[in-house]
């Protein structure tokens, strides 16, 4: 079966690109141009039961955000997890990745793929590590064949893209392990490969089988989001040499990706002093010929537990002004705790603040000019049309709301000292 990149290829727009392009109010010639040349990713999978409107990540295009929900094996309950679900698609989260590690897992998965009217994404080898702990064997011990029977599950149930830690190889792993990193592996999914790599003194199987593993993604339309496995976790320990070993080795993997007709994107740190934000999304670009860049905040401080929705947003405003075209959220939770519904949309909403003050710093169409709307409602004193504008009306209603300025013209900051109101009547009086 031909693939949405293949077809992209052939000059053919298909009508996913199209879709797409008309929500990103761009051509849709230029951006199957786009796509042909993998910079541009469009998620949909091809089999998924309930369909929904083709999302485009990549250049040009306006930074997407996704929100991680989830069960552990401390809180397993299906219905909090689409209720986190719903609250991230209402704060305006693009996509969202399942990473359920307890409970019953294609249950939990269906349920949210099935509720879910944008984008699902998953990690595999979480579910390839539960069911060997459900049943008494040890995570270490797994065949790679029980992995990539997960990721084909996965597939078929309308996963639209998946997390693959296909860059922990062998060689990366041995200079992890030589090195003096201060927070070694942060990543569980990278963490698993690494072990299993140690113990084995085997490649990596998703390296090794990755044209194995290109087959099944391009049956489904699957994304291959290209885990970094080896991201830091301190700020310490960003642009160092596991991190940038593995880089380079996903460089290497989206290039066969689009030998095999399969979109990919490249997920990216971490940990990083907002000094090195702007280098290592302008590396990442280098090494990866333009692959769309899925980056986790990234986090500009280790101080903060509890702000880390803050400190990711500072991070990703850097990221994304600097060309990172997709942010992964992170919720207040971040380092304590499983996030609950309202850590969740606070979560996007940072998240989502970050990505607009990029795309006005990149020149994305209509963002600058969401600014300038808002202005102008400001000058008018058009209270309704502010809350309409405002990136989470709902708070910009509430805490309006909750005041009672003498004049409902103005708010009890300034009361009859508003300085908008104040020139208004200087310019009326003309």
């Amino acid at each position: 079966m031909t693939s949405l990149l293949e077809e992209a290829k052939q000059e053919i727009v298909s009508t996913e690109i199209i879709v797409a392009a008309l929500a990103e109010g761009v051509e849709p010639d230029d951006l199957r141009g786009l796509v042909a040349e993998g910079r541009v990713v469009i998620l949909r999978n091809r089999v998924r039961p309930v369909k929904i409107e083709p999302l485009a990540i990549g250049e040009g295009l306006k930074t997407k955000v996704n929100a991680n929900i989830g069960t552990s094996g401390d809180s397993a309950n299906i219905e909090a997890e689409l209720e986190k679900l719903r609250a991230a698609i209402e704060a305006g989260a693009d996509t969202v990745m399942d990473l359920s590690t307890g409970g019953d897992l294609p249950a939990i998965r269906k349920a949210i793929i099935a509720n879910s009217s944008i984008p699902v994404g998953t990690v595999p080898i979480y579910e390839a590590a539960v069911k060997r702990r459900e049943a008494g064997k040890p995570v270490v011990d797994m065949d790679p064949d029980e992995l990539f029977e997960v990721i084909e599950q996965n597939g078929e149930q309308g996963v639209d893209f998946i997390t693959v830690h296909c860059g922990v190889t062998r060689k990366v792993v041995e200079d992890l392990l030589s090195g003096d990193r201060v927070m070694d592996i942060v990543s569980r999914g990278g963490s698993f490969h690494a072990e299993w790599i140690h113990k084995h003194k085997r490649e990596n199987p998703l390296y090794e089988q990755f044209d194995r593993l290109c087959a099944i993604a391009k049956k489904y339309e699957m994304v291959l989001s290209l885990g970094d496995g080896l991201r830091p976790g301190a700020i310490a320990d960003a642009t160092d040499r596991p991190q940038i070993g593995e880089l380079v080795v996903l460089g290497e993997l989206v290039r066969k990706a689009r030998a095999n007709g399969v979109q990919a994107m490249v997920e990216g740190p971490g940990h990083v002093p907002i000094d090195d934000v702007q280098m290592n999304i302008r590396l990442q670009k280098e090494l990866c010929e333009g692959a769309p860049f899925y980056v986790l905040g990234p986090i500009v401080t280790d101080i903060a537990p509890g702000y880390d929705h803050l400190t990711g947003a500072i991070g990703g405003a850097i990221a994304a002004m600097s060309g990172a075209d997709y942010l992964c959220y992170v919720t207040r939770n971040e380092h304590l705790a499983l996030p609950d519904c309202a850590a969740v949309r606070e979560g996007v909403i940072y998240s989502k603040i970050a990505a607009h003050v990029g795309d006005i710093a990149k020149g994305i169409p209509g963002a600058w000019e969401m600014d300038l709307e808002m202005s102008r409602a400001r000058h008018d004193l058009n209270w309704d049309r502010m809350m309409e504008l405002a990136i989470d009306p709902k708070l910009a209603r509430e805490i309006r709301g909750a005041s009672k300025p003498a004049d409902e013209d103005t708010c009890t900051m300034c009361g009859d000292f508003c300085a908008v109101k104040r020139v208004k009547e200087i310019k009326e009086e003309k």
